[in-house]
């Protein structure tokens, strides 16, 4: 066709090893985990700074 091969060629070259995948899930995960504590705090500090009170 247009010689780039089929999917099941592809397939094979793509399989990462199991830890590699599983250490890529758990940098992202992480990542957004660390994200969403950082805007949780933002925008507690600007709550904050506007008056608003936690108690």
């Amino acid at each position: 066709m247009n010689g780039k091969g089929s999917l099941s060629e592809h397939e094979g070259e793509a399989k990462k090893p199991l830890w590699q995948r599983l250490g890529w899930l758990v940098v992202i995960w992480s990542g957004s985990v660390l994200v969403l504590f950082v805007f949780a705090m933002l925008l507690r500090m600007f709550m904050t700074a506007a008056g608003m009170k936690t108690h």
